[in-house]
């Protein structure tokens, strides 16, 4: 039987790792006109009826600005095909240059937003910030989805979870475990 003096501490710092907030996601936000996407790998679903998403952007990030000030963006979940577009995508700031066009992504026009919706993403979620009460402590903004998009030719997409290290894992086997949630039966 494992004792306590059988574990290794891990560092506080690294605590993240052990706890992945959820796929990594593109948000798209547009400013001024222009419109941009950055990589964000800590998002949340908040709560399912209404849908609540949490998703920390700092103002390091030059889409914190957009998001502030337009209080609107789109998610936009990449498959692990995009795995190293999505990674650029975080490495350069759209300050400095269009990102749709350097990653040759196609903006959509989306209904409720004005942020573009990304073309080579298998789902699309257009937000509202619902709160901002935790950006200032925080970063975290509070969004309400008031539509969403999925590809039908992208029928069993896998998405990248980041472990925070530079590395990521793939969604793989999916095992259905429906007949157990007799609890939650309602969000079947």
């Amino acid at each position: 039987m494992t004792t306590v003096s059988d574990l290794q501490e891990h560092p506080l710092d690294q605590v993240h790792r052990l706890i992945e907030p959820g796929p990594v996601i593109l948000v798209t936000t547009q400013h001024c006109g222009i419109p941009n996407v950055m990589t964000n790998g800590f998002n949340m679903m908040i709560r399912h009826a209404p849908p609540l998403i949490g998703c920390t952007i700092g103002p390091w990030d030059h889409s914190y600005t957009a998001l502030r000030d337009t209080g609107e963006c789109v998610i936009s979940i990449p498959g692990s095909e995009l795995a190293e577009t999505t990674v650029d995508i975080g490495n350069c700031s759209g300050q400095e240059l269009d990102k749709f066009q350097e990653f040759d992504l196609t903006p959509l026009t989306a209904q409720q937003v004005k942020a573009p919706l990304i073309a080579e993403c298998f789902a699309n979620i257009e937000c509202k910030v619902a709160d901002t009460s935790l950006v200032s402590s925080y970063n975290l903004f509070i969004l309400e989805p008031v539509r969403a998009w999925v590809d039908p030719s992208q029928p069993h997409p896998q998405m990248l979870h980041h472990r925070g290290d530079g590395t990521f894992t793939v969604d793989g086997e999916t095992i259905d475990l429906k007949d157990r949630m007799t609890k939650w039966q309602y969000l079947l």
